[in-house]
């Protein structure tokens, strides 16, 4: 059945006529992940913009739950959490694939100095106005990490107040308010947002279940004494608990992969404190000077574990724009500290860059170009409480280049070709040996390296009044991918490897009720050589990383006031994620899920219904096969269909 669904969204999408006799047009798209304010279809560079209609039209209440079913990112809850996801862009895979992509909100890093996911639980999907992904591209402005592309969160300016709550099976609690005001010298908004759940796996031995709870609190200040100077100032803090499902043998799960297997569930209490301080001085119409401090504190608690995190970052930019050109030129730190009982351990990124744009007009004026370059040193030091101090330093490069040109209006073209590059994590840089325990010794890694990545895209925009469509092809070749090598137990480096794929989005507005709008993805991953493995591993697939995947909606305003959106996600099989040989007896199994919600507008009044995984398809993030682990390896994930009920009031 899932099968005749998706097959009738693609022919909805590519059937029906995208000429209405109303002329609908598309929202005005723009983009400014470069720091430069560009249409979406004049980019140098590979883009996917999602706005606040979107959003709102998907009917999905969680960042986790839209950038799932609704984006090109493939995102899986990590052993249980929707909070710290697992991530795939590009064929960096779901193991290690979130240390490849910068995410930031309202330019505040969210990447961790260790081997942690992004935090996307304690950003509330009300407050966002706009999501960004480049792809591809991004190294010169985000540095360390940006090596498939880089996600850019902007939140909301509110104005007025905007409440939200729903309530479904398994225990699903969301509830979402926020108040704003915007005045000549002050804009002021506030929000405070509840998500949870009492779990959807059976209880475990002690009696609890795989719940999650998320509580965030943000406040958002901008001070605007004159027309040419603006003070900023923001502060968000949130609370989350999770309990994370244990793995069961591939025979448990097919069985009832609710159950517990006999395990007791690992919790984590997981709370951050984020806050930034920054002011943007008009120098003249054509210079602007900003500068912004960012500070987190995080505390991540594990029965016997406590770490602390301490986050410092600066950003300081100058900026021109006039006419034909514009320029950036910048310095960025970063400062991240994680303490436990028994030492301190740091990695600190302190980088210049400098980009710029151009129209020569003595050669097209439908012509730009683009190119900047990025120098970052990166410092690693490691302070126990007792025992010998550790540091150590690298000095990495990034650079882009780029050109779009504009054939007509609707149709423009470009090319782009990025250096990246990614610095080992703190764990990754550094080892520790146990082989004399309960005697503790901690030394550098000589298995590890920087890994450096350079990506070619070419790509295709063409928008009419009523569709958007845009295709690109790229190919990265990478030297020393990072990647944990689970049969020697090290972190280490995949010597030479390359991905290649094709993007494809459309995105139709059929006719004044009926819209619809493909992703579809093919992306293949490739090891040329590692030497850890000898010469068996040559022309071998990355484990974790799906050949297909495609996100199809259907959007069907059936009344004045009335709507249907459905969607579909699907994820084509994929190696485990130790499997580098190619040849384990078990794999990663493909990922779908259907979804539909219902919503009807009564004056200010939303009132909305829906279904996830509707046909209850049992997804799983499969680590290993059960040979090799015999306890179990596949975790279940996203597996149960929920339901749930609300409304939205705007005021």
């Amino acid at each position: 059945m899932t099968k005749t669904i998706i097959a009738s969204l693609i022919g909805m999408a590519f059937t029906h006529s995208a000429v209405s006799a109303d002329n609908i047009n598309l929202d005005e798209i723009t983009v400014k992940a470069n720091r430069f304010e560009r249409n979406e279809s004049e980019t140098t560079y590979a883009s996917e913009i999602h706005t606040t209609s979107q959003i709102e039209a998907s009917g999905a209440t969680t960042l986790y739950d839209y950038l799932a079913q609704q984006t090109s990112l493939n995102l899986l809850s990590s052993f249980g959490s929707k909070a710290t996801p697992s991530i795939n862009l590009r064929g960096f895979g779901n193991e290690n694939g979130y240390q490849n992509v910068v995410i930031t909100v309202d330019g505040q890093r969210l990447n961790n100095i260790d081997q942690t996911s992004q935090l996307l639980g304690a950003i509330p999907l009300g407050n966002i106005e706009r999501i960004e992904i480049i792809k591809g591209s991004g190294s010169v402005i985000y540095g360390d990490g940006a090596t498939s592309g880089a996600v850019q969160i902007y939140t909301k300016n509110k104005t007025g107040v905007t409440v939200s709550t729903s309530l479904g099976n398994f225990g699903q609690k969301n509830h979402y308010i926020n108040a704003g005001i915007s005045e000549k010298f002050i804009d002021l908004s506030a929000s405070l947002a509840h998500d949870s759940h009492d779990g959807f796996s059976k209880k475990d031995i002690t009696g609890h279940h795989d719940q999650f709870t998320a509580n965030t609190q943000n406040v958002k200040l901008k001070i605007k004494p004159t027309d040419y100077l603006r003070f900023l100032a923001e502060g968000t803090s949130s609370r989350n608990d999770i309990r994370y499902v244990s793995p069961l043998t591939r025979a448990e799960f097919r069985g009832d992969p609710r159950q517990s297997a006999g395990t007791t569930y690992t919790q984590q209490g997981l709370n951050t404190d984020q806050w930034k301080v920054g002011t943007e001085y008009d120098i003249s119409e054509s210079l602007k000077l900003a500068a912004t401090h960012y500070q987190e504190d995080k505390r991540s608690e594990f029965t016997g574990f406590i770490a602390d995190y301490d986050y410092r970052s600066d950003d300081i930019s100058l900026s021109f724009n006039h006419e034909n050109m514009s320029v950036i030129v910048g310095y960025q730190n970063f400062d991240g500290d994680r303490k436990t009982s028994s030492n301190t351990t740091t990695k600190n990124n302190s980088a210049i860059f400098l980009s710029g744009e151009y129209q020569p007009a003595w050669i097209s004026e439908a012509l730009t170009l683009s190119a900047g370059a990025r120098n970052e040193k990166v410092n690693y030091r490691y302070n126990p409480t007792t025992g010998v101090t550790l540091k150590d330093s690298e000095h990495l490069d990034a650079w882009d280049v780029g050109a779009n040109y504009r054939f007509t209006p609707e149709l423009t073209i470009f090319a782009n070709y990025n250096q990246s590059f990614q610095a080992p994590d703190i764990d990754r840089f550094f080892v520790q040996d146990f082989s004399l325990f309960p005697t503790i010794t901690t030394a550098f890694n000589g298995f590890i390296d920087p890994a450096k990545v350079k990506t070619f895209n070419l790509g295709l925009n063409h928008t009419t009044a009523n569709n958007r469509f845009k295709i690109s092809v790229f190919r990265a070749q990478l030297d020393d991918e990072i990647y944990f090598n689970s049969n020697s137990f090290t972190n280490t480096n995949i010597d030479k490897s390359h991905k290649y794929g094709l993007e494809i989005q459309d995105y139709y507005k059929l006719n004044s009720q009926l819209s619809a709008s493909i992703i579809y993805n093919y992306t293949r991953a490739i090891i040329d050589k590692e030497r850890d493995f000898g010469a068996s591993v040559k022309d071998k697939d990355l484990p974790g990383v799906p050949k297909h995947t495609l996100v199809a909606n259907v959007n069907y305003q059936f009344l004045n006031h009335a709507s249907l959106n459905i969607n579909h996600t699907w994820r084509d099989k994929s190696y485990v994620f130790n499997d580098f040989l190619n040849n384990a007896p078990q794999k990663q199994d493909y990922y779908q899920s259907t979804n539909i919600v219902l919503s009807y507008q009564y004056n200010n009044l939303n009132f909305f219904a829906a279904v996830n995984n509707l046909f209850e398809h049992e997804n799983s993030i499969q680590t290993s096969d059960d040979i090799t682990s015999p306890d179990g390896s596949t975790y279940p994930v996203d597996f149960v269909r929920t339901w749930r009920i609300g409304m939205r009031a705007d005021f």
